[in-house]
């Protein structure tokens, strides 16, 4: 295609999330000419997430939006859509408003939250995903109500989090043996348990909810807590729904199955972010990362791969963070196939550190209260450098001091 071409060319971002903001900032740094249209079906203008369950939760910010001129970018903006179906051989959306046409497609709807069944209408019980959201949840917290939050994954310790530090009594309940389930060892996620006591929170495990009713959550044992609000967090599913029957390819979880350009099964379409998986060679598998940072890089590559200049395949090593219980908590990697687990510092302790090897290669890092750990296991990871466990085992030693 020649670059005249390719420049002409009308390309529509369905999402207007971190992911899909990105992907117009990132065509245009690109040089892309062409129009754009990003659509987000929220009336307000994009925002960002993570200050969802900080900032905007806690009234310390009205809004999280991002700092964008999106008339300066010459990003023509459709906010309140609803994009509802995808018809490849017309390259048509259809919208709310009618069948909007495109010559490249990018998905970027993100996940949606999964909600608790029998809770749908219950008054009282919220989800922590959108603005709106957050904005009402912000009253249960200045009003210092009795809060039950269901899950004790990333979310629902963020606000836990910030349900303690505006004064609420709350409690977590779980239906696993520790926090973080499925998603960090149990080695590791036990000493993580003691925070939410250590923060006046109630965790109560292995607990699984019966009935929410006003004021009540009722436990399968029997159990009645207070609740003058239910805050639900037991995880997220791509917000794919809308393509039934397009022909995309989606996997078992509703993720469309990009390649490791981000191109999907249909041409002139890519997707983006937490509504797709991806191909690691890095890890021999592929990954569905649900966090900002996958959202932040993945608009590169398709950004790069719409305006001919491939980079090469999107690899990242994936990374998150979370701020709970007056701890600062960062991953890296992917620990999966890990072969062993080196550890730094006592999780008893405020600082700590723990890494994942494979062969003798770090495959992933936890780090909570040490950035410096953080940053440079990250690079370890990324380069693919072996190092000593004995001397990474000694939370003295810098990482990068460490190599073999």
């Amino acid at each position: 295609m020649s670059e005249q071409k390719r420049d002409q060319q009308h390309v529509v971002i369905v999402g207007a999330g971190m992911a899909g903001v990105q992907t117009a900032v990132a065509l245009r740094e690109q040089g892309f000419t062409g129009p754009v249209t990003l659509i987000g079906d929220e009336p307000h203008r994009p925002y960002d997430r993570p200050p969802l369950s900080k900032a905007v939760l806690l009234g310390e910010a009205e809004d999280s939006a991002f700092d964008i001129s999106f008339d300066d970018l010459d990003v023509t903006l459709r906010l309140g859509l609803d994009v509802t179906g995808l018809r490849a051989d017309a390259h048509e959306i259809d919208t709310g408003e009618g069948p909007l046409g495109y010559d490249v497609l990018v998905l970027a709807t993100g996940a949606r939250p999964l909600t608790l069944p029998g809770t749908e209408g219950v008054p009282g019980v919220h989800l922590l995903r959108t603005l709106d959201d957050a904005v009402r949840l912000g009253p249960v917290l200045a009003r210092r109500s009795a809060v039950v939050v269901v899950g004790a994954g990333w979310i629902g310790a963020e606000f836990a989090t910030a349900a303690r530090a505006a004064g609420c009594p709350v409690t977590v309940v779980e239906a696993a043996d520790l926090p973080l389930a499925g998603v960090l060892p149990a080695e590791i996620a036990a000493p993580m348990a003691e925070w939410y006591g250590a923060s006046g929170a109630e965790l109560l495990t292995r607990a699984r909810v019966a009935t929410v009713a006003p004021g009540r959550v009722v436990l399968a044992d029997g159990r009645e807590l207070p609740a003058e609000a239910v805050v639900v967090g037991i995880g997220a599913r791509p917000a794919t729904d809308w393509l039934t029957g397009s022909g995309i390819a989606l996997d078992p979880s509703g993720a469309v199955t990009a390649d490791d350009r981000l191109r999907t099964s249909l041409p002139d379409v890519y997707a983006v972010g937490d509504c797709a998986s991806f191909p690691s060679a890095r890890y021999g598998e592929r990954l569905l990362v649900h966090h900002w940072d996958n959202a932040l890089q993945g608009p590169r590559t398709v950004a790069s791969a719409i305006t001919g200049t491939d980079t090469g395949p999107y690899d990242p090593v994936p990374y998150f963070w979370s701020e709970q219980f007056g701890r600062f908590v960062q991953y890296a990697g992917h620990h999966a196939h890990a072969d062993a687990l080196v550890r730094r510092g006592d999780p008893a302790d405020d600082a700590w550190s723990v890494l994942w090897l494979r062969a003798g290669v770090p495959v992933a890092l936890l780090a909570v209260g040490r950035p410096r750990d953080l940053a440079q296991g990250r690079r370890l990871i990324e380069t693919g450098t072996p190092v000593d466990p004995v001397r990474a085992a000694d939370p003295s030693v810098p990482l990068k001091a460490a190599v073999r």
